[in-house]
């Protein structure tokens, strides 16, 4: 199969950035699973091998479509403890919230919540029998437990952060034992992360907020100088909430709701849509070009509006009506760039996609935001603790102030479309500020460029904003691009700026697409570890 085949298959398909992950899901559909049981073990045995992008001390998002009923989604995202306040990062002297250490690990992880509601949902939505919760996490425990090969990808973000992260405790006991960085091929071992999945395994997976595990990962983080205590984690739980919806000419596209930026990449495909009717596009450079600016005036809605939806002065889907639309597209030049401030910059994530025979789909998203989270490991659970809770402002004027019990901002955005056609698809990426973007032009390479999905998530990206570790705000061009392409861009303003062919800063993106017939195709990234995995 060539870089631009995708796969295909009638039974089940599964695409996930590490082959293993997507090899766990596609196991659980042979033996009688659903989409989202498929997806369970999916996120659990990431959660193992993908210990940089995502963990169990992270949050999650989900999107679930079965036919004959409107797509739900889920809410995994953790609140801010209750000991997190203005009063105490200021009297500490802070007037940023750390992006590291034990004072960045300020909210609860969401994702194993939102694992048990997902199964709940689907043990009275699909047909089959459950499958038990052991047999879902069998995976990921043996991967904790006798070691995984290092990836690439792993290797590559140890060896670039250990010496920002190696005073951070545990960090060098799991991730460069003999004071070096893990190298490709040597085995990950997490014998603690094992014994605790093994304990979900066998007390539920509300073990992780309300018993055994809540008090020892509550004690752990508490001796660590996180602000977290058992009371948050008993209060926690994951919520189904309504899909944002945008209505175009070739179906519905779905994705979350705030604090989520799912408006985000809804509001790029619909102006890229009205764009395309304007007949603006004609070559890749129009497309990038109108894409971007696209970009440009969503994230100034998002940075306007979108926070915990408790705290939201307008319904975000009112801005996604057809005259929003059109509004916002006619701010955008054919030739000119609009004027650029600055985006929120990067977050590791992990994306994934589960279709199952039935036509189930699911689109799923977990992180711990950036590289390695907060870098706290507690040593006795094992878990790497995510740092979502520093997106929160100081400033209590802020769209996203910290507050007790708040939810924090999520780049955290998977999608799903039901065509016309009669077709599904569900796609996604990890990236911060470039997954709306990577997000937009995969469905528009796929729905209107009539791209296989290998071919669309393999094409050469862009990304506006930020880079890892950098104030860097250009348009950043893969080098495939035709020099015409870029030549352009630069006659139009844009900063352009060059980067390497199959650059991981463009994201880790996935599609499945599930046609009329039942027949699944499937691509997933070259930038990854990743693959699909296909009955």
């Amino acid at each position: 199969m060539t870089q631009y085949q995708s796969a295909k298959c009638m039974q089940g398909m599964a695409v996930a950035p590490h082959s293993l992950a997507a090899e766990s899901a596609v196991a659980v559909l042979r033996e009688g699973g659903n989409a989202v049981e498929a997806m369970v073990a999916a996120a659990a045995t990431i959660a193992v091998v993908y210990p940089h992008m995502n963990g169990i001390g992270g949050d999650g998002f989900w999107l679930i479509s079965t036919p004959g009923h409107e797509p739900v989604a889920i809410q995994a995202c953790g609140f801010a403890a209750q000991k997190a306040s203005l009063d105490f990062y200021r009297q500490a002297g802070y007037q940023h919230i750390p992006v590291r250490g034990p004072l960045a690990a300020n909210t609860v992880a969401g994702t194993v919540s939102g694992w048990e509601q997902a199964l709940a949902w689907a043990e009275q939505n699909t047909a089959n029998s459950p499958l038990p919760l052991p047999r879902l996490l069998k995976d990921a425990i043996h991967y904790a437990r006798q070691g995984v090969p290092v990836s690439p990808g792993l290797h590559q973000q140890i060896s670039s952060r250990l010496a920002q992260l190696h005073q951070h405790p545990g960090f060098c006991g799991l991730f460069a034992p003999s004071g070096k960085a893990l190298d490709v091929n040597e085995l990950l071992l997490q014998p603690a992360l094992a014994n605790t999945l093994e304990r979900l395994a066998t007390h539920g997976l509300a073990d992780f907020y309300h018993g055994e595990t809540a008090r020892l990962m509550s004690a752990e983080l508490e001796a660590a100088g996180s602000l977290l205590r058992f009371t948050d984690f008993d209060r926690f739980r994951a919520s189904q909430v309504k899909p944002l919806a945008l209505q175009t000419d070739v179906g519905t596209v779905y994705n979350l709701p705030p604090p989520s930026q799912g408006l985000v990449s809804l509001l790029i495909t619909g102006i890229l849509e009205q764009q395309r009717k304007k007949g603006v596009i004609t070559d890749e450079a129009d497309f990038i070009h109108q894409c971007v600016e696209a970009t440009k005036l969503a994230f100034n809605l998002r940075d306007r509006h979108i926070t915990d939806p408790a705290h939201m002065t307008i319904d975000p889907q009112s801005l996604l009506t057809a005259d929003s639309i059109r509004e916002l597209s006619a701010q955008i030049a054919v030739d000119r760039a609009l004027p650029w401030g600055k985006g929120r910059g990067p977050a590791d994530t992990i994306w994934m996609g589960v279709i199952d025979g039935s036509g189930t789909a699911v689109s799923f998203i977990q992180s711990i935001y950036h590289e390695f989270g907060s870098a706290v490991i507690l040593p006795d659970s094992g878990v790497i603790w995510q740092n979502r809770g520093s997106s929160f402002s100081l400033d209590p004027n802020a769209t996203n102030p910290l507050q007790p019990g708040r939810l924090p901002f999520h780049t955290l955005n998977p999608a799903l479309a039901r065509l016309a056609d009669g077709s599904v698809l569900v796609y996604g990426s990890m990236g911060g500020d470039g997954q709306p973007q990577t997000l937009a032009a995969v469905f528009d390479r796929i729905v209107y460029q009539k791209m296989t999905p290998q071919a669309a998530v393999t094409a050469p990206r862009w990304l506006l904003g930020r880079t890892w570790g950098e104030s860097s705000d250009t348009l950043k061009i893969e080098s495939r691009h035709r020099a015409a392409t870029t030549d352009t861009l630069k006659q139009y303003g844009h900063d352009v700026e060059i980067y390497p062919p199959y650059d991981d800063l463009m994201g880790h993106a996935g599609a499945i697409l599930r046609h009329r017939n039942g027949m699944l195709e499937g691509g997933s990234d070259p930038r990854s570890d990743g693959g699909v995995a296909r009955w």
